[in-house]
């Protein structure tokens, strides 16, 4: 009797023992990833549109039996873009739920009030959507990250676009916030490795809706070059008042104004405005088969047509199943970061540039390329440019 009950004491503990080794959210036939998306608050035709192509891709690769015999269970939180809610949902993901990573969770201030609750638990934070520097700076071991900040990706294609058309007298539209500010600043930056300075500096509060003011003081400057450090409703409503009064600049935006919408809502008077991406719009007769089937299965499965950021979020959870599947059956975080840090990610059917990490590199790519609305539509209108 005495040696069965020291045999299951043994036994016990090396049950104990194992289940405390085991990497959390990852089973026999198992792995938990979780997100965090704006699902009811002010940017949530994004958020869903993420959720969208995130699950569209897992349910794919789940299909198809999982990676390396584990199905994908994907979780996702609504903050409603609310910081204190992102917390809650943090503590709910990594201690009900017990996440093994976090993918594609959408906006800064909600990411930067949550990383620290993640890092403590050794849970990574892949491919957040966020321009925010904090995504990847300071490198962390837990951060990988795949959008460049609006900074860099002005302070790259502003010099650029002025030598490649010539122009003299730059001026600059933004939102008076945070997002808007790094519009700027890139883009003073950016004029000064060609020696030049901002004409006329111009901007707005969050929710404004007439902008005549703002327009008749940069074509009363002579502006030739129009930065835009807008959102959708506001470009267009931007641009929709300088072709009004006659008012013909290059408008330039970056990430922030690269939707479809843009040309949607805004229509004919859109056309020439330029901006910096990376995956491209799809379009129904893309004339890329692949795109064209995509697009079908995305309105089969919910019943619309796909936003940017489903296109995002479709990419970046096919970029984490070759990760996961680089990594290995006997997955861990430790076993994940080597695969991240040593493949090389390779372009998709919608365009998006190669990505690499390393230790001391945490944003995948900083390449970018010009688009440009002609006749209603983007088109891509130059090669990858940038930083590597």
């Amino acid at each position: 009797m005495h040696s069965k009950l020291v045999m299951l004491v043994a036994a016990t503990a090396l049950a104990a023992g194992s289940a405390g080794a085991q990497t959390q959210g990852v089973s026999a036939n198992e792995i938990v990833i979780g997100s965090m998306q704006d699902l009811s608050g002010p940017i949530a035709s994004l958020g869903k549109a993420s959720r969208n192509g995130m699950l569209m891709r897992i349910e794919e690769q789940n299909e198809k039996g999982g990676v390396h015999g584990r199905k994908i269970r994907f979780i996702v939180e609504d903050h409603a873009y609310d910081p204190k809610r992102a917390v809650l949902a943090a503590h709910k993901l990594l201690e009900q739920d017990r996440i093994f990573l976090m993918l594609g969770h959408i906006g800064a201030v909600t990411n930067i009030a949550v990383m620290p609750l993640m890092f403590e638990r050794n849970v990574m934070n892949l491919f957040p959507f966020s321009p925010a520097s904090q995504m990847f700076d300071p490198a962390h071991r837990l951060k990988f990250a795949s959008f460049t900040p609006y900074y860099d990706q002005m302070r790259q294609s502003v010099p650029l676009l002025i030598k490649q058309r010539v122009l003299k007298k730059p001026c600059i539209l933004y939102q008076d916030d945070e997002s808007g500010i790094e519009h700027l600043k890139g883009t003073e930056d950016g004029l000064k490795t060609v020696g030049m300075q901002i004409v006329e500096k111009t901007s707005y509060k969050r929710g404004a809706t007439d902008f005549s003011s703002q327009v008749a003081r940069m074509k009363s400057a002579g502006c030739d070059l129009v930065v835009l450090g807008t959102l959708v409703r506001e470009t267009i409503g931007a641009v929709s008042e300088a072709k009004k009064i006659g008012f013909g600049p290059v408008f330039l935006g970056t990430t922030m104004i690269y939707y479809d919408q843009i040309h949607k809502l805004g229509g004919p008077a859109m056309d020439g405005i330029v901006a910096t991406h990376t995956a491209a719009v799809p379009y129904a007769d893309s004339g890329s088969a692949e795109v064209r089937d995509w697009i079908q299965r995305y309105k089969n499965r919910f019943g619309e047509e796909p936003w940017m950021h489903s296109v995002y979020g479709y990419a970046y959870a096919q970029a984490m199943i070759v990760a996961l599947d680089k990594a290995g059956r006997d997955l861990s975080t430790e076993a994940l970061i080597r695969a991240i840090e040593n493949t090389r990610f390779p372009t998709d059917i919608f365009g998006s540039p190669e990505m690499t990490f390393s230790a001391t590199k945490r944003l995948g790519s900083s390449l970018y390329r010009f688009a440009e609305i002609r006749n209603g539509r983007w088109v891509t209108t130059s090669e990858y440019f940038g930083e590597h």
